[in-house]
């Protein structure tokens, strides 16, 4: 080939040099455009910013806003948004614009950020209710204070605003397709605050404040059914109602009171433990709650197929802490979720809330009712909230409808029916009951005058019949001197009867005190004062201090408070 290239060449140099000249004027005219197909000019179909009558500029800006926001520029993305959103407002993008504008703050973060986002979802909320996309809205107003929820040992506004919030969007929309999300989320935040009541009970139950205990425990029990510590919430319940019964025991009232206060709380803790065993058989503390009915000598209750299944699915679920999970949690401020439970159906509703208070009104109730019991039944040792309220209640409006109830005495009955409560401090003539025995005097009891022969009773009985006697008036006529009692007034005061003493003679006049010694005078009236000039005073003309400061040797001591001052430094002499 290269021999035919070269006879070519030797034969026609000028058809070569001509060859390139073309080759060269082509390329030349080809980077000038000479030989560029002419284009049309696009039509309005095929530009959608071609014309201001085009339906697709909207499109185009919803787009270049998605682009944005995945790119994280945010500030771009609302205000193409908005642009969308004022431009064309029967745009198909409308919608879907508004619920974008909520994104960007939500995906920005920041405090801000995030209310922010959360107004924008509500105002699409409200703009479009019954549009699929509102359950979304309403979940993303739930993850917003989600995200922002804190460890259980601080502030808890955030997760309980979150379960406020997951629970109206279950309730709102039931048929959307993130409720098994929602579900699973309100598990979790439910997790959270239910270790934050745990952390307050376990810590009255150390300080033995054990109606506060019980109250915080028992809203764990009634309000988080799948809380991964309610066995031991209900473990600590028993076993502070044990306490409760081992301090009636030192109580110093009837011992058959006393006994029926401890019969009524050991009934209440092994109704607890009772509730561990047969909901709960598979959880952590079940065994320890059989173990505490064995020493009490309670059976034992046997739970049921199904219980057993339900507790065994709800404790797999939960996902095991394992050590670099727990090194995590020392350095994050996200709470921790992995223990709560996968299946279930979260509370939606919160029971009526148990304070310590109303314990306390019924723990008095069950001690008025150990008293003096009058055929009225104990009260319910179940351990629900609506048992425990109304239990309290006991101790309130209706313990006042019946005094009998509580023990207290009905006035006009004697103090043999009455029921009073001793303060015992000692141990002598200590017989175990409250009831007080007929008094031999009473306080208020009128004495006789000095120097009578007879004296009235220890007692009187008063014209209304009560066992306390009656102060006699001052100015009383009947002046009967021996009789068996005090007799009753025969003149008619308004209604009201009168009694008199037996001697109304009065009192001897008071002695008149002694008359005060004439006052002494240090100077004698005829003269002057006596000298009291001390003898070295007199000779010195000096005054002799009491404490006088030892003398100052220059040569075996020294000291800055013996030297010269300001200007007796400059003195020579």
């Amino acid at each position: 080939m290269n021999q035919s290239m070269n006879r070519f060449l030797n034969r026609s140099p000028q058809r070569y040099i001509a060859l390139c000249a073309s080759v060269v004027l082509c390329g030349s005219m080809a980077h000038a455009g000479i030989f560029h197909r002419k284009q049309k000019p696009l039509s309005q179909k095929d530009d959608a910013l071609a014309s201001v009558a085009s339906s697709q500029p909207d499109k185009e800006l919803f787009d270049r806003a998605m682009i944005a926001l995945k790119k994280g520029k945010y500030d771009i993305a609302r205000l193409d948004l908005q642009t969308l959103l004022n431009t064309y407002p029967d745009s198909e993008y409308q919608m879907r614009a508004k619920l974008a504008i909520g994104d960007t703050w939500y995906n920005e973060g920041g405090t801000a950020a995030l209310q922010q986002a959360e107004e924008e979802y509500k105002d699409f909320i409200t703009f479009f209710p019954d549009k699929p996309e509102a359950a979304e809205a309403q979940m993303k107003v739930a993850d917003i204070y989600y995200k922002q929820m804190e460890k259980p040992d601080r502030d808890p506004t955030n997760a309980t605003r979150a379960q406020e919030e997951y629970r109206a969007m279950i309730l709102q929309y039931p048929d959307s397709s993130l409720i098994p999300q929602a579900k699973q989320r309100l598990r979790e935040v439910q997790e959270v605050l239910g270790d934050h009541e745990f952390d307050i009970g376990a810590f009255y139950e150390t300080r033995m404040n054990y109606a506060a205990a019980v109250a915080r425990l028992q809203s764990i029990i009634d309000t988080y059914p799948l809380y991964s510590r309610v066995d031991e919430a209900l473990l600590d319940v028993g076993d502070s109602y044990a306490a409760e019964a081992r301090n009636m025991e030192s109580m110093r009232i009837d011992p058959a009171a006393k006994a029926r206060l401890i019969k009524l709380f050991n009934n209440r803790a092994a109704h607890a433990y009772d509730r561990v065993v047969l909901e709960y058989p598979m959880a952590p503390h079940a065994d320890d709650a059989r173990d505490r009915l064995e020493a009490m000598n309670r059976p034992v209750p046997q739970p049921s197929q199904e219980q057993i299944a339900a507790s065994a699915a709800v404790e797999q679920s939960r996902a095991p802490i394992n050590l670099k999970y727990k090194a995590f949690l020392l350095i994050t401020a996200r709470p921790s979720t992995v223990q709560a439970a996968r299946v279930g159906e979260p509370s939606l509703t919160n029971p009526p809330q148990i304070i310590a208070p109303s314990l306390v009104k019924g723990a008095v109730a069950d001690i008025n009712w150990a008293i003096k019991p009058d055929g009225k039944p104990a009260p319910n040792v179940a351990g629900t909230a609506n048992d425990l309220n109304a239990l309290a209640a006991v101790g309130g409006s209706g313990a006042s409808e019946n005094p009998a109830a509580t023990g207290q005495q009905q006035p006009g009955a004697s103090g043999k029916n009455g029921v009073q409560m001793n303060d015992m401090s000692g141990d002598e003539n200590i017989t175990g009951s409250v009831t007080n025995p007929e008094p031999s005097a009473p306080m208020n009891a009128v004495q006789p005058p000095a120097g009578s022969e007879t004296a009235p009773p220890a007692t009187a009985p008063s014209a209304g019949g009560n066992a306390n006697p009656a102060v006699p008036p001052a100015n009383t006529t009947d002046t009967n001197s021996s009789p068996a009692v005090w007799p009753s007034a025969t003149k008619d005061n308004g209604g009201l009867p009168t009694v008199t003493p037996p001697n109304s003679t009065p009192l001897p006049a008071a002695q008149k005190a002694a008359p005060a010694p004439s006052q002494v005078n240090d100077v004698p009236q005829g003269g002057h004062p006596e000298n009291t000039v001390d003898e070295n005073t007199a000779q010195t003309g000096k005054k002799k201090k009491k404490n006088p400061k030892p003398r100052f040797e220059g040569k075996e001591e020294s000291s800055s408070a013996h030297k010269k001052k300001g200007l007796r430094k400059l003195n020579p002499f």
